[in-house]
């Protein structure tokens, strides 16, 4: 085996005037847009795309009490889902509890009550920058507030006071309420420029490979920073609440959910259901933080459910467009359920106010009405508002950012690639890369049926579709010599015959292929032979202009290629399935795979394992030889689905990744196995041929 980081000339193999050929149509970049008449035609691919969000969203949709469920067996499930739910943060194995190394900057007295700055280290080189507010005296421990922040852009005249300076009224509130309360920096936004924004913007695919959320990040931070209040003789550390908005309401959420120590929880527009996400596009008003990375492929009321039975308020304005009022009532009525099981459905509120998303007085006096009545066994009126009344760079911790600092490279260290992979790695690879793949029922017959015969020049191009996951049926164009006919044929003078009727069979016409090689398309691929496909099969495409080019370019392929026979298959999202958009629509887009627990490129992995059994499926194959030849991500492909199902002859990559990272997008992939071990799996099965580089026939 070669390893794929080492370059070897394509002639090592005697294949070299067939690899440059070949890497000159799967990776010129030549566009179409000479070819057609118009922009590529996306009606098809679109509608096929929303159908398949609405059909998978909705299969996960589930309750979390199901009919019949007892109270055991509740809590035995949200047992197991609370060990999942840490280790879709990228908690698992949770971190060492290393020093916090608190240091107190300054305690300043205002009117009413007591601010400190201060940092601590959740782990070490995370440094989270806090504000602390405490009443004028403690002469006792008090109820104790974490109040998580959401987004906050406070930078002035250079300074960064983060996030947290921004709610600093709900801490002040707090502390004149005979509370203590600690508001405690985000990466995002907060003292220090870190990121939630990977796959938002930054384009970090990689981040879903390494399992990593800055979800994570901010959990952990959370629970750390109870272990930090745990040692100050001002708290009560058994009444402890959370509260937060917007990303500070789902860090509430995964603070709460995993912490037990939280007795009270107040998340403000901080969930919704994935259908909202998903289908309705919540996703692309929603940095990764919102995100968990979805292994077990929830609906989000199976991480509300997580903080029953303890008083929870889930609160949220009615107009607000990241978290819709109809998504947050359902999560309710989820929640709910669970609640009435255990017996305590008066520790479940829901508020709705009017407005936008926005931090409202109206949400503020429930959520302190709430505190108060489960922390303090209170129920009095609410007589104070919470007043901005701190210059927001009064509130900064740091001069300077520590040298030693890791909040910027979280991203980097957080979540530990694997060492040593687990002989089962390819069972685990089941487990936690491809869950989304379907199983059982949900697994369509393939229905492989030819749809079209057209034959130019000597170049016959059969097209076949099937049935890859619902609602996606995929072509298969199949391209072969034309044999010579036994006696001429009128017909035959045309230059090319094109036929939406069931053609007659290779062996009626004795093309029986010895051998096929399915060429696995990208995007930038498919756009150099479009137009030699056009040029053949007229009536398949026709909103484009063929180009005879592109037919001799694919006509001289083949003659050139010894294998008999070449099958193209474009996978979902490509060619005949494109969508629309532009390249942050399609990024919106591959986000929504991973909120389903999936990726993009694990389900086009899908699509090549269904070709290769369509392909397998056609009378003429005949139990032929099988090779997968592909370029770039598609080789990538090719390298994970040779994995699964019966093995094929050979695989011919070229460039393929050298590791996950800058590799194809795969959930949790790096926590699994190394691209070694991978390569060394698909050679165990099948003769693999490796190029990183591609000589010319000159060379």
């Amino acid at each position: 085996m070669q390893h794929p980081t080492t370059p070897i000339a394509t002639r090592t193999y005697g294949l070299a005037s067939k690899l440059a050929l070949l890497f000159a149509v799967l990776t010129t970049t030549v566009s179409v847009s000479g070819q057609t008449n118009n922009a590529p035609k996306t009606d098809v691919g679109d509608r096929m795309l929303t159908q398949y969000f609405q059909l998978e969203t909705a299969s996960l949709s589930t309750d979390v009490v199901t009919p019949g469920m007892t109270l055991p067996e509740l809590e035995e499930q949200q047992s197991t889902d609370r060990k999942r739910l840490a280790e879709m943060l990228g908690l698992d194995p949770m971190p060492e509890r290393t020093p916090l190394k608190p240091v107190i900057v300054s305690t300043e007295q205002r009117d009413g009550f007591r601010v400190q700055r201060l940092h601590f280290q959740p782990s070490p080189g995370l440094y989270v920058a806090a504000n602390y507010y405490l009443p004028p005296k403690c002469d006792e421990p008090l109820p104790t507030i974490l109040y998580v922040c959401g987004h906050a852009n406070t930078v002035k005249d250079g300074v960064r006071p983060g996030n947290k300076a921004a709610y600093h009224h709900h801490g002040v509130w707090f502390a004149r309420n005979g509370y203590t309360c600690l508001v405690i920096d985000t990466i995002q936004l907060g003292e220090f420029p870190g990121q939630h924004h990977g796959t938002y913007r930054l384009g970090k695919w990689w981040w879903n490979n390494r399992g990593y959320t800055p979800a994570g990040v901010e959990a952990w931070t959370g629970m750390r920073a109870l272990d930090y209040l745990e040692t100050r003789p001002e708290v009560d550390a058994d009444r402890f609440g959370v509260t937060g908005r917007s990303g500070g309401g789902v860090y509430s959420w995964w603070i709460a959910a995993l912490d037990k120590r939280i007795k009270v929880a107040v998340p403000v527009a901080g969930i919704t259901t994935l259908h909202n996400h998903v289908v309705d596009g919540c996703v692309e008003g929603h940095c990764d933080c919102m995100y968990m990375i979805n292994t077990y492929r929830w609906d989000y009321g199976r991480v509300a459910a997580l903080v029953a039975p303890r008083p929870l308020l889930i609160s949220n304005t009615d107009k607000d467009s990241i978290f819709p009022l109809d998504g947050v009532v359902q999560i309710h009525r989820q929640v709910r359920d669970v609640y009435e099981l255990y017996g305590e459905p008066n520790h479940l509120g829901l508020q709705i106010t009017e407005g936008p998303h926005k931090d409202t007085q109206e949400l503020r006096v429930h959520a302190f009405r709430w505190f108060t009545r489960f922390l303090r066994d209170d129920h009095e009126l609410i007589r104070m508002p919470a007043d901005k009344c701190i210059e927001l760079t009064d509130l900064a911790v740091f001069d300077t950012p520590p040298a030693d600092e890791r909040v910027t490279t979280a991203d980097q260290w957080f979540v530990p690639e694997v060492q040593d992979p687990d002989p089962n790695w390819q069972e685990s690879l089941l487990q936690k890369t491809f869950a989304g793949w379907p199983s059982g029922d949900q697994i369509p017959a393939l229905d492989t049926k030819r749809i079209a015969t057209s034959v130019k020049d000597g170049i016959r191009c059969d097209v076949y579709q099937f049935d890859s996951q619902q609602p996606f049926r995929l072509p298969l164009f199949v391209l072969s010599a034309e044999p010579e006919p036994k006696e001429a044929d009128p017909q035959e003078t045309k230059p090319a015959k094109d036929s939406s009727a069931e053609p007659p069979s290779a062996d009626a016409n004795n093309a029986t292929p010895n051998h096929w090689t399915v060429e696995v398309l990208g995007q930038e691929a498919w756009e150099e032979v479009a137009g030699g496909l056009a040029s053949i099969l007229p009536k398949q495409f026709p909103d484009a202009v063929g180009s005879d080019d592109r037919f001799q370019t694919l006509s001289k392929r083949l003659k050139q290629d010894p294998t008999g026979t070449l099958v193209l298959f474009p996978p979902r999202g490509i060619g005949p399935t494109q969508w629309s958009g532009n390249d942050t629509k399609r990024g919106h887009i591959r986000r929504r795979f991973m909120l389903l627990g999936q990726t993009l490129d694990g389900m086009r992995i899908w699509d090549l394992r269904r070709a290769i059994a369509a392909v397998r499926s056609i009378p003429e194959f005949d139990d032929a030889p099988l090779t997968l030849r592909g370029s770039d991500h598609a080789a990538a492909w090719i390298l994970y689905a040779s994995l699964f199902d019966q093995p094929v002859t050979e695989l011919e990559l070229i460039h393929p990744p050298s590791n996950h990272q800058d590799g194809i997008t795969l959930l949790n992939v790096s926590r699994v196995v190394d691209m070694f071990s991978i390569m060394k799996q698909a050679e165990s099965r099948s003769k693999l041929n490796v190029w990183s580089d591609v000589a010319s026939e000159e060379d």
